[in-house]
């Protein structure tokens, strides 16, 4: 009884293990020892880049929507601002809203930038897929190169029109708001107002986010995470992307207020911004990928015959390691052995050895 109160760790070594057991912890250890940090760095280099072409071509395949709608160029210009602040639309912004809207893809020139940019952004999604499945531990997709680029494609698409729906929808719930205040002789310019106006677009950023996480893990990854799981996980990358955004101005300005990077200052805080937000992205994938572990759920796609197939791989994986200890606990023990035992040891090593040949072919 006290030797096995003596083995139990107490005071600084049990905390010390009850903390090295919490999730938090070990989710952030998978994500160091995967590259998760490095992986983050690349991502945010790229992204700083891919940025920009998605702009050019989301204006120009967009841009005959919110050309003639000022509410709804107003509201996606701010959705892309609160998305990545000091990008477009402000005071000191890398890109200007009129040059955007006066791009168009129809001429020559405008299809070579258009597709050179897109190239860029689809680079972006293969390369964040990579980062993503290396951090389930998983290799990379089956699927051909050039299918791959259009699935990628495919969803920047999709992206574009669900960031044009959320502006639609931002746009509508404002005018909601506003009527409904006016019905209860409630100012829009009054501090609810504000407040409610301000919680609104939150919770369309929120819910974008979350939406795109998920895509980003699910569908561009083609990891098959159980919905629970994936949802939780978006979920909580969403709220941590909002509380980003919502620093993000503090973050543009404390770089702008450093003298050596004044001359270029909103060019550095988007290249913090972007890895800040790809460290969210990836920590979240590293949550889910323990999670699953946790749970014994399997991050692998394979079909029933090929699950069979490798239940029985590892079976006979198995059956291969027993039958080599024991071949070499008979070697060891027939050097020592009499001349009776010598032969049924030689007797038994044959066997081993056809079992070894067999499980081996």
């Amino acid at each position: 009884m006290t030797e096995a109160a003596t083995d139990t760790p107490r005071g600084i070594p049990a905390l010390i293990e009850r903390v090295l057991r919490t999730r938090p912890l070990r989710v952030f250890l998978h994500y160091s020892e995967t590259g998760g940090p490095l992986f983050a760095s690349g991502l945010a280099f790229q992204a700083l880049f891919a940025v920009f072409g998605a702009l050019f071509v989301f204006f120009a395949v967009f841009g005959f929507w919110v050309r003639g709608d000022t509410v709804l160029r107003d509201s996606l210009i701010e959705l892309v601002q609160r998305s990545i602040p000091g990008l477009i639309g402000g005071k000191g912004s890398l890109v200007s809203v009129d040059t955007l809207l006066d791009q168009s893809i129809l001429g020559w020139t405008g299809v070579i930038a258009a597709a050179v940019l897109l190239w860029t952004a689809l680079n972006f999604l293969g390369s964040l897929r990579q980062a993503v499945r290396i951090l389930f531990t998983l290799p990379g997709p089956t699927t051909l190169f050039v299918l791959l680029k259009l699935k990628d494609a495919g969803l920047a698409l999709v992206f574009g029109a669900v960031l044009l729906v959320s502006a639609g929808l931002s746009v509508f719930s404002t005018t909601f708001v506003d009527v409904a205040f006016d019905f209860l002789g409630i100012g829009s310019d009054s501090e609810l107002g504000r407040v409610t106006g301000g919680a609104v677009g939150l919770l369309i950023m929120l819910a974008l986010d979350t939406a795109t996480l998920a895509g980003s893990f699910r569908i561009l990854s083609g990891i098959p995470i159980p919905w629970k799981n994936l949802w939780v996980g978006a979920l909580m990358g969403g709220v941590a992307l909002g509380a980003l955004k919502i620093l993000g101005t503090q973050l543009l300005g404390g770089a702008s207020r450093n003298p050596l990077l004044a001359s270029f200052a909103v060019l550095i805080g988007l290249l913090i911004w972007f890895n800040l937000v790809c460290q969210v992205i990836l920590i979240v994938a590293s949550w889910i990928s323990v999670g699953m572990s946790d749970a014994g759920i399997s991050a692998r796609k394979l079909t029933p015959e090929e699950r069979e197939k490798e239940q029985e791989e590892q079976l006979r994986a198995a059956r291969r390691t027993l039958a080599e200890v024991e071949r070499q606990r008979l070697a060891s023990a027939l050097a020592d052995a009499s001349l009776l035992k010598r032969r049924r040891i030689e007797k038994s090593l044959e066997r081993l050895d056809e079992e070894l040949a067999e499980l081996s072919a």
